[in-house]
């Protein structure tokens, strides 16, 4: 018989998350770094080192840090196991209509007026 379990779909490991995560984040790392290192150029000039040394800094610095914190994100966001949300999909609406909201606080102030009186 097969390790995995039948009727359940298999999600992606651990391992996958965080190169998700790490992908994706290194995608928006780039894009940001290019954006903010782009502007820093003009704005301030390149520098003695030239353009491109100077924007590619911008940009590796920016995906590596990005896609090390979104690899650690996707794994701790994706770590709840799937029976918490099952069960938090069966826990009531915390919104009510107002005028239920108007009598369950009349309600309560009654009562702290019968406890203070």
């Amino acid at each position: 018989m097969s390790a995995v379990q039948r009727g359940q779909p298999a999600g992606p490991t651990v391992w996958q998350k965080s190169t998700m995560g790490a992908l994706m984040g290194t995608g928006v790392g780039l894009t940001i770094g290019f954006i903010f290192g782009s502007y820093s150029i003009l704005r301030g000039g390149a520098g003695p080192r030239g353009v491109l040394p100077t924007l590619s800094q911008y940009m590796l610095s920016s995906a590596a840090t990005f896609g090390f914190f979104l690899s650690i994100g996707s794994v701790i966001r994706n770590d709840a196991p799937p029976h918490l949300e099952a069960a938090q999909m069966l826990l009531p609406p915390m919104l009510r209509p107002r005028g239920e909201g108007v009598a369950l606080m009349k309600a309560r102030w009654e009562i702290e007026r019968r406890s203070r009186g």
